[in-house]
């Protein structure tokens, strides 16, 4: 509670650049202009004027319009340090008010905080006038994001909530079993949160805004699964005949290595984001392994304290925890495969083989404003409309700044040629010299771009700007190209960077976490390739879904690493359940393809209802209303539910009897051991165990639970 009460609150930022390190040419560009022109007009809020019958400004709604301009002007709104009028459109149909807000604060809550203010001034100034008048640009863009992202993270923790108690009220016919969870994790995500805010306090991290939103899918929905396996085994050792106490010692001793392993790989990949170049992720890296950590000590102290105090009244008014369950369908699943190895496997890989397919047609966008919040908000509205009444490009130019590298003047006489050269480039629909600073040793080029900031189109263009701003610059100078599209630019080369380090090292510290668990050099090596195929898969599908089945442009550009994260390391959460369970079985004398079948059979039901939980609360995502967790949503349930009913149901399973004893080499860890050492050494696994000392090892398959 310490924590909660004195933990800071949790900054956020929403400006595209405090992304990307100070090495890009993008980020390069903006500190030089801000050096250079430390006076140069860059609006962060523009007012969007039309008449109310959609019809030709008049003169007097132009006068209407300057006047609100003057007027805003004199409000003197707290970070606001300029009000201009802007330029009318082509067609006499819009006419625009722009707003220089201050650089340095760009992207913190307090310019959302004016962008509020201004909304609400223009259109008290507007009224009484035949002016219809919108605010957007960047300020009032994260104001509507921080509206939108409240709104979806209430809606998101609604609908986690009812998904778990729902699903638990149907697994367990238990009130208490149902509410539980819920309760400890609540108070586990105030404590999550106020560390998170000190980490992020201390290390200077960035944050986000849909950091919250994921935050509290991953904390209730692993939290969960965490909380399932114990239960799961405490009510197996309870119908074992152990006491009370005794059974929730026994179910953490058995299977705390295995929620542990889980847990640390969950751990190890999100913090393999760290490693990442963009700011957003290497925030989002800690934060959930700070999340994960967290609830991994509550599941195996405060849960397991709390379960005890109350005891077996946990499962009332329900009795069936009483009795072991037939498990009849998953005993016919695990039959299938015992019979069938060679075809489950070859028909379950072949469905995430053709799922895959759809990667090859992915594509990014980098619109992260538009993707976080519904288009209907009034900023998505203004830029939408100035994309189709002024040029594409018009409100985020592109700027060149040329700089001489001698520290003298620049020559004048070749501004003209350069500027002609810069226009002439494919996709630029104008360039000029726009001003040089007071030393002459920097000139800015104000490139518009014929497309919208973010798209492909205007990405493409924004490279073929530098090649020509390089190559072209006159000797004795050197230039820099900034602006949205450079910096979108930059984005994607520090995302295919991540793809290279991130995407490696995750995989290979889980496979050494797979490698210590399971005691094999072969295994981890077949369960991650198992684990990447049902990445491939959701990807896919993903695209399939969202890009051709909807005709966007692109997926949001972070989507594949999230994604990957998500669905590796809690993937590998649902194979090291099931492998477990399989080696458990192993080393009581059934060879590998029986074993395979009784694995099944016994821990099929502990990982369909984890997987579905898990999957449903990451599928509530998608209620947010924005197309990036919409997307997101969709993915890593998808992802989680490929994982749980594809690869760790079948694939897995199916893959491990066909390779028999090999899969544990150089160990011996699937042998039958001599029966003191087998009493010494219990196997842990995700809700299955060794049979105690009060259970017969030659029960009938009923007893094994």
């Amino acid at each position: 509670m310490a924590i909660v009460a004195t933990a800071p609150s949790l900054p956020s930022n929403s400006d595209e650049s405090s992304f990307l390190p100070k090495s890009y040419e993008s980020i390069q560009a903006a500190d030089l202009q801000a050096k250079a022109f430390p006076s140069a007009f860059t609006p962060s809020a523009i007012a969007l004027y039309q008449r109310t019958d959609g019809g030709r400004l008049t003169a007097e709604d132009k006068k209407d319009v300057a006047r609100i301009t003057t007027e805003l002007g004199g409000k003197h709104i707290d970070q606001v340090q300029k009000v201009v009028p802007g330029q009318p459109s082509k067609d006499g149909r819009y006419d625009l008010t722009l707003v220089q807000m201050d650089s340095k604060n760009a992207g913190q809550p307090v310019q959302a905080d004016a962008a509020k203010v201004l909304r609400a001034d223009v259109r008290q100034l507007a009224k009484g006038t035949n002016l219809e008048v919108r605010l957007g640009g960047s300020a009032a863009q994260a104001l509507d994001q921080q509206d939108s992202s409240k709104r979806g993270e209430a809606l998101i923790g609604i609908g986690t909530f009812v998904i778990i108690l729902v699903t638990l009220l149907i697994i367990f016919r238990a009130p208490i079993l149902a509410f539980l969870p819920l309760i400890v994790i609540g108070v586990v995500s105030a404590i999550a949160n106020g560390l998170i805010a000190y980490a992020t306090k201390l290390f200077g991290l960035q944050a986000n805004s849909s950091v919250s939103s994921i935050l509290i899918v991953v904390l209730f929905g692993v939290g969960t699964d965490y909380f399932l396996f114990l239960m799961f085994r405490y009510r197996e050792r309870l119908r074992g005949g152990d006491e009370p106490k005794e059974a929730m010692v026994n179910a953490v001793a058995r299977v705390g290595e295995a929620i542990a392993s889980a847990a640390g790989a969950v751990i190890i990949a999100f913090l393999a984001l760290v490693l990442s170049t963009l700011g957003f992720l290497k925030q989002m890296g800690p934060a959930l392994a700070i999340a994960v950590s967290v609830t991994l000590v509550a599941g195996l102290t405060l849960i397991p304290a709390v379960v005890s105090l109350i005891g077996p009244k946990v499962f009332w008014p329900s009795k069936s925890w009483q009795q072991e369950p037939s498990n009849a369908r998953f005993a016919a699943l695990g039959r299938g495969v015992q019979r069938r190895p060679g075809l489950t496997a070859a028909v379950s890989g072949l469905v995430l083989v053709v799922l895959s397919l759809g990667t090859l047609g992915f594509h990014a966008t980098f619109d992260l404003a538009s993707g976080s919040m519904p288009k209907t908000k009034e900023s998505m509205v203004v830029q939408d409309r100035m994309q189709s009444a002024y040029s594409a490009g018009a409100a985020a130019p592109t700027d060149v700044y040329l700089s001489s590298t001698d520290g003298k003047p620049l020559d004048t006489s070749a501004f003209d040629a350069y500027a002609s050269r810069l226009g002439a480039v494919d996709g630029v629909a104008s360039a000029r010299m726009a001003q040089v600073n007071k030393a002459g040793t920097t000139a800015d080029f104000t490139v518009t771009l014929k497309y919208e900031a973010s798209t492909d189109k205007a990405i493409e263009a924004v490279g073929r700007v530098r090649d020509v701003a390089h190559a072209d610059a006159p000797g004795g100078t050197e230039a820099l190209v900034g602006g949205m599209s450079s910096i979108y630019k930059d984005i994607d080369s520090a995302v295919n960077h991540d793809y290279r380090t991130v995407f490696p090292v995750a995989a290979l510290l889980i496979m050494v976490i797979l490698g210590l668990l399971l005691r094999s050099v072969v295994a981890p090596w077949y369960l991650m390739a198992s684990v990447g195929l049902g990445f491939g898969a959701t990807l896919g599908t993903t695209v399939w879904i969202f890009q051709e089945a909807q005709n966007k442009p692109g997926l949001m550009f972070m989507l594949p690493v999230i994604m990957y994260l998500f669905v590796v390391a809690i993937g590998t959460d649902y194979n090291i359940l099931m492998i477990a369970r399989l080696r458990e079985e192993a080393r009581e004398g059934r060879d590998p393809r029986e074993a395979a079948g009784r694995a099944l059979r016994h821990a099929g039901p502990t990982v369909a209802a984890a997987g579905f939980i898990l999957a449903a609360t990451f599928a509530t995502m998608m209620l947010a209303g924005n197309s990036l967790l919409t997307e997101m949503g969709f993915a890593v349930s998808f992802g989680i539910a490929v994982a749980a009913f594809v690869m760790a149901m079948f694939f897995t399973p199916s893959l491990t009897a066909l390779i028999g004893h090999a899969a544990w080499w150089p160990g011996h860890a699937d042998r039958a051991e001599a029966t003191a050492d087998a009493a010494a050494d219990p196997v842990l696994g995700h809700g299955d165990a060794t049979p105690s000392a009060g259970e017969d090892r030659n029960a009938p398959a009923g007893r094994h639970h």
